[in-house]
């Protein structure tokens, strides 16, 4: 879907409203969009058959609830240079989550930071062209942000997306 063709979340810059209960054309627009996040309005309307306007609408509605946050592409990460993947965990000091954050937000090849209960508090998922690149991120970069304690890396030998296929 072209970005000219829908809004991307709430008009006002404000809260999103609360959760609506998704019905199953819902859930159908957003395993169609999951595969394939190009699809036309067209060809969602056909596929779970409803009007143009209709499907419209509803995606429409799916983005400014906050369902969906938005349209990207799937990377496969090896073939874009960079093809060395790892998990790293991270022990923080307590109560630093949003600094911290806020500072791998800015880190080059991060894809993805959680913060999850257990053995550790941050899970960042990064993607570097190579073992030296990850390490200088995780010795010269993470390591020097004060609020991190310590950090434990898990090199990723094979990942599959588990996303629908386009």
């Amino acid at each position: 879907m072209a970005p000219e063709q829908m809004a991307y979340g709430p008009q006002d810059g404000g809260a999103l409203p609360p959760p609506r209960p998704l019905d199953a054309i819902d859930q159908a627009i957003l395993r169609i969009l999951q595969g394939d996040g190009r699809a036309s309005i067209r060809s969602v309307a056909e596929r779970v058959h409803v009007s143009r306007a209709n499907a419209y609408a509803r995606i429409n509605r799916l983005v400014e609830d906050g369902v969906i946050r938005g349209f990207s592409a799937r990377v496969d990460h090896e073939r874009a240079g960079h093809g060395t993947s790892a998990y790293i965990t991270l022990k923080i000091v307590q109560n630093s989550w949003r600094t911290v954050r806020e500072q791998l937000r800015q880190l080059p090849g991060a894809s993805h930071i959680a913060l999850v209960g257990g053995d550790f508090d941050v899970l960042l998922l990064v993607h570097t062209p190579d073992n030296r690149t990850l390490r200088e991120l995780v010795l010269t970069r993470l390591q020097a942000i004060p609020e991190v304690l310590s950090t434990r890396t898990l090199l990723v030998f094979e990942e599959e997306d588990l996303e629908p296929d386009g």
